[in-house]
């Protein structure tokens, strides 16, 4: 999960919380602050879902998910958080898999990302038959 402020992170994980879901297992949260910490993890392909938020500073994570989306050969799925929700058709230009919009309803938060990590699941099973 990426953002400059703490504080953002830790509103997304408290939104979304360790478990989101009963068929989801347990959630392991990476806290990123940096692009260039964003960009080794992601070329790593450890991460299962990105959270990058839409309004961090210098980078936001809108143009980040594109660049993200255009460069990595089987990108995670990358769920953006923004402020304003006329930032929304933005997120959907970057490629965003799932866009949250800020104040996080946890229901709300909870729901997409456990559908994105379903989603993710369908596909690896699917590219492993």
């Amino acid at each position: 999960m990426f953002s400059h402020r703490p504080e953002v992170r830790e509103s997304i994980v408290n939104a979304i919380g360790r478990r989101p879901a009963a068929d989801i297992g347990r959630v392991e949260y990476v806290e990123i602050g940096a692009v260039s910490d964003v960009l080794t993890e992601m070329d790593e392909a450890a991460v299962d879902v990105a959270i990058l938020d839409g309004e961090a500073q210098p980078t936001g994570g809108i143009g980040l998910t594109r660049q993200l989306q255009n460069e990595i050969t089987d990108c995670p799925p990358i769920v953006v958080a923004v402020r304003r929700r006329d930032d929304r058709w933005l997120a959907t230009w970057s490629q965003a898999d799932a866009v949250l919009g800020h104040p996080l309803d946890p229901l709300t938060a909870a729901e997409t990302v456990a559908d994105v990590l379903r989603s993710r699941r369908l596909a690896v099973e699917s590219a492993a038959r």
